[in-house]
């Protein structure tokens, strides 16, 4: 059975920092390019960051510099750090994994930003 399970969302203060972690089981993690994605309400879901299988990084404009993806293929875990968050931070953040032929998603997780 295919899991993605986050956790580490939470209340935090503009300028402050906090740590996504996902762990994955039920597919072969190290051939996916596993990503984080958010949506904050009323708005679309937006991609985040992504790191191929590969090691290839990338981020959404908005958050280059503050955010850094990683992901440990040993443990099967997806990381987001995130540090200098401020309100349009705030959103539910999805992990995702995606392959050749499949796509999983986790259940997310609540960041909100404010004082």
């Amino acid at each position: 059975q295919v899991q993605l399970v986050e956790s580490g969302g939470g209340l935090v203060q503009p300028g402050g920092s906090l740590r996504l972690s996902c762990v994955a089981s039920g597919f072969a993690f190290s051939l996916y390019t596993m990503a984080w994605y958010r949506q904050a309400p009323g708005k679309q879901r937006e991609l985040v960051a992504w790191v191929t299988s590969g090691g290839t990084i990338d981020y959404k404009t908005s958050v280059k510099g503050r955010f850094t993806i990683s992901r440990d293929n040993a443990k099967e875990t997806t990381s987001l750090q995130m540090v200098s968050v401020n309100a349009d931070d705030t959103a539910v953040y999805y992990c995702n994994a995606r392959g050749a032929e499949a796509e999983y998603w986790g259940q997310g997780t609540q960041v909100t930003v404010s004082s």
